[in-house]
Formats: C-alpha cells, sequence, structure tokens
C-alpha cells in the first residue's frame, strides 16, 4: 500500500512539472492564462468507514485550474491588433463552431475578413439598417471594406461671419464679380456634387443704402446662382431676415452629367458687429471619393474604415462573451476555448457594458504567466517528485528486510 501511496505523490509531482512546463512554454502566447494544479488526497475506505486513525491512501489530480487574471497590455500599433482589459472573451467562427478567445492579434485574409492566426473569424454585431447603433441580437463575421467610399452631394452651406456696422455702399454698382468696387466683401468654399467633383462657391456682400441691411450674391464656378438675397440686422448686430437665416439656392446643374446640387446658406451665425469683415466659421455637408486609409478600434470595439476624405464608416461592433464560470471552459488549443456545461450558459455584450471590459485598439494582452513564480513551482514540484521517490526507496529497504529474515 505504501508503494502506491508514494506512486500516486511522484505521478501527481510529475502532473504538477507538466502543468509549469507549459505555463513556461507559453509565457510568450498572446492571451495565454496560466493553469495551476489543484491536488486532494485519497482514502481508501468509504466515509462511513474511516476513523480518526485512518491513513489516507495518497494524491490525486483534481483539476487544472485556469487562471484568468488580466495580462499586461502591450502597444504595437497595428490597427487591427485588440486588447481586452477587464471581463469577457472575442468570439470567434471556425470550422470547430464557436470559441472564445483573450488573444486579439488578428488579421484580414484575402477576402478581407478579419481572422487570428489559425483563420477563426472574428464575430461583431453589425450596424443597424438606420445607420443608429447596432445589432446586438445577431453575429456576422467582420470584413473589411475595401472599395471606395461613395461622394456626397453638398447641401448645405454654414457660414459664421461679422460684417462690419460701420461699411458703406460700395462706389459703384450695379454688382459685378470681376469689379471689386461693386462689393463690401467676399469669402468661397469647394463644394462637390453628386459625382464627387469639386467646385468653388462664393459669395460677395454688398451694402445696400438701407440702414444694417446687406445683399449676398452666389456663384458657382463663376456661374451666377439665382439673385440677390436680402440680409436684414437689427440695430444689435443680430440677423432679423431671413428666419433662422437659411436662404434655399436655386438648383445648378455642374457640367459632367452630376444630378443638379441644390444648395441651403445657413446664414444664422452671421452678425454686424464693429468695424471689421471676418469668417470665423465655414462648413458644408459634402465631401468627395474616399480611398481606405486605415481602420479603427474605439474602446467601445467599433471597428470603423475611415477614408481619405475624412469620411469613417462603421463596420460593426466587437462581440464580447462572458460566463459565469470561466474556469468551466475547455481548452482547445490556439488560445481558444470552448463552452462546456460547466462554464454556463454563453452572455453576449459589448465592450463597456454590464460585466464587459473595454477594448483597446493597437494593443495585445500578454500571457499571465508570471516566469518567478513558474520557476519556483518547478523547484517544488522537483522536491516533492524526490521525496516520493526516496520514500519509495525507504519503503524498498524496509521490505528487503523482511524479507532477509531468517
Amino acid at each position: 500500500m505504501s508503494f502506491l501511496i508514494s506512486l500516486s505523490g511522484m505521478n501527481a509531482a510529475s502532473a504538477d512539472l507538466n502543468i509549469t512546463s507549459n505555463n513556461v512554454a507559453n509565457a510568450s502566447s498572446t492571451g495565454f492564462k496560466a493553469s495551476r494544479g489543484e491536488f486532494g488526497d485519497v482514502f481508501a475506505a468509504s466515509a462511513h468507514g474511516l476513523s480518526a486513525n485512518t491513513v489516507g491512501a495518497g494524491v490525486r489530480l483534481q483539476r487544472v485550474a485556469q487562471q484568468f487574471a488580466q495580462g499586461n497590455v502591450d502597444y504595437t500599433g497595428r490597427s487591427l491588433d485588440m486588447a481586452l482589459t477587464g471581463e469577457g472573451f472575442f468570439t470567434l467562427s471556425g470550422s470547430a463552431g464557436i470559441t472564445y478567445s483573450r488573444a486579439g492579434n488578428f488579421g484580414a485574409d484575402r477576402e478581407g475578413y478579419v481572422v487570428n492566426p489559425a483563420g477563426q473569424r472574428l464575430q461583431v454585431f453589425l450596424p443597424n439598417a438606420s445607420g443608429d447603433g447596432f445589432d446586438t441580437g445577431r453575429m456576422s463575421d467582420l470584413r473589411l471594406a475595401t472599395g471606395d467610399a461613395p461622394p456626397r452631394a453638398t447641401s448645405s452651406v454654414s457660414l459664421g461671419l461679422n460684417l462690419p456696422g460701420n461699411a458703406t455702399p460700395p462706389e459703384m454698382a450695379p454688382f459685378s464679380a470681376d469689379d471689386p468696387a461693386t462689393y463690401n466683401h467676399t469669402t468661397s468654399v469647394t463644394i462637390y456634387d453628386s459625382l464627387g467633383a469639386p467646385h468653388s462657391q462664393s459669395m460677395y456682400f454688398v451694402r445696400t443704402a438701407n440702414p444694417n441691411e446687406w445683399q449676398v450674391y452666389t456663384r458657382i464656378d463663376g456661374v451666377d446662382v439665382g439673385g440677390p438675397q436680402t440680409l436684414q440686422y437689427s440695430d444689435a448686430g443680430v440677423l432679423l431676415a431671413p428666419a433662422g437665416g437659411n436662404i434655399p439656392l436655386p438648383p445648378h446643374t455642374p457640367p459632367g452629367g452630376a444630378a443638379p446640387m441644390e444648395i441651403t446658406l445657413d446664414l444664422e451665425r452671421s452678425t454686424q458687429y464693429g468695424d471689421r469683415f471676418g469668417v470665423s466659421a465655414l462648413v458644408q455637408d459634402g465631401h468627395a471619393t474616399g480611398r481606405l486609409s486605415t481602420i479603427e478600434v474605439s474602446a467601445e470595439g467599433v471597428v470603423s474604415a475611415r477614408y481619405t476624405n475624412g469620411v469613417s464608416t462603421p463596420l460593426g461592433q466587437v462581440a464580447l462573451t462572458n460566463f459565469a464560470n470561466p474556469q468551466g471552459l475547455q481548452p482547445v488549443g490556439d488560445n481558444a476555448w470552448a463552452e462546456t456545461h460547466g462554464s454556463g450558459l454563453a452572455r453576449r455584450g459589448a465592450a463597456g457594458t454590464a460585466e464587459f471590459g473595454m477594448i483597446q485598439g493597437g494593443a495585445l494582452e500578454a500571457s499571465n504567466v508570471n516566469l518567478t513564480e513558474q520557476l519556483v513551482n518547478m523547484i517544488t514540484a522537483q522536491r516533492n517528485f524526490q521525496a516520493n521517490a526516496q520514500m519509495i526507496q525507504a519503503q524498498d529497504a524496509l521490505t528487503q528486510t523482511v524479507i532477509n529474515i531468517r
């Protein structure tokens, strides 16, 4: 019996060494979680037959418990690298079904899908059709946009400017864009048609003979768009008319086959103060065609494609998963785990909500293996193995003595 007790101790020490060796081997594996051997004593008799003097029958490995403590976050600068800080797992889809991982070293395959080194595809919540928020009840593979961002025709030009209150009407009349003597001030902005082609829109401001009254003329690429529009200010310099400051311009058809441009001038933020003309804001809502420049990941896990025209399009929100008992997950290799009965049902969600942590783009979570601790464990397991081997040697000597009795 004593041989078997010592043999169980040697097996337990060997299992402890195996666990330690695996931890050390994966000290540089992204998102790896260290394991710990948990052992329990063994008694040969049933619970009803035990007494205070019962001797145990050795030791056994009860379970290999994974330690899901947070690993260090290392910044890489790669746009598709993601590090989880806090609770949750990345959700992956592959040939073996749905698996879960803390390793965020993702890249794109030849079809544009975002995958890990094992070829498993990252799951995301897709944007709602309305463009507002994400459908957290439906997951899909994340696929990067590879085409150009479509252009958007300008529909509004907003000006924040000040017209000098002490200005006098121009010396020359009528208005001519080619003669600066026929207007007081001018400013211009680049606008875009439905095909993304740029055009120059110029606004000319002319002080009239009436108190606090101005006229604005608009030209696009040197072509007049409508006639003069009247601006009326109060004696305190606040815009009174048109109401709300909006001036709808007549449709302008640009060359090249684009749709007619229907633009509204927004002068609500214009004033008539002091003695100087100044433009504080000049904004238009159109843009040209854009090429993909980079992929961005927000702290909430929103993956967006940013284009050269400044447009950012959300592609999806990273789907995170958590479990009531993460230690019940089954390791399946490649830094991934599978759901089991012991882990409880998968709970989906987005980063920064409920029980889920945040996502850092351009970073990776390192292994949580503490090499110093593992080396101490190695020495301890080695000593345990040697001690149990010494026990077998001592028991063998006792047995040999009994055999040699004459």
